[in-house]
């Protein structure tokens, strides 16, 4: 892949079509609504597809995080409604994470460790 650098915003949601997804929802402007805090936001995106959409969406997770830091800010500010690393002062205890790629390392977690996925894993 070339570098995501150059991209448009329209370019990178076509590219990561199941992260654009969840960025409309549990990772979007309203993820408060998915979770108390933006980890239980984050355990909530697996619950709310399907499996292909799951097994798609870990491919394009470990794309993403095959990137350069840079090219991760880039696809996160195409992408995301929240900025995962800052400290949000609404909802409180909301939590924040060190890095992008740490943030993009917990949705992976997520989705592999859903049980739909490690069931289809198992069979």
């Amino acid at each position: 892949m070339s570098s995501l650098l150059g991209f448009t915003d329209y370019e990178i949601r076509q590219t990561f079509d199941r992260l654009t997804g969840l960025g409309a929802s549990s990772l979007g402007e309203d993820a408060d609504m998915f979770g108390d805090t933006l980890e239980e936001a984050i355990q909530c995106g697996p619950r709310t597809h399907d499996l292909p959409f799951k097994l798609q969406t870990i491919d394009e997770l470990k794309t993403l995080l095959a990137c350069t830091d840079e090219e991760i800010a880039r696809v996160s500010k195409a992408l995301l409604g929240i900025d995962p690393t800052a400290e949000a002062e609404e909802p409180p205890n909301w939590g924040c994470f060190p890095s992008l790629r740490a943030f993009w390392s917990a949705v992976l977690h997520a989705f592999e460790n859903d049980p739909e996925v490690q069931g289809a894993k198992a069979g």
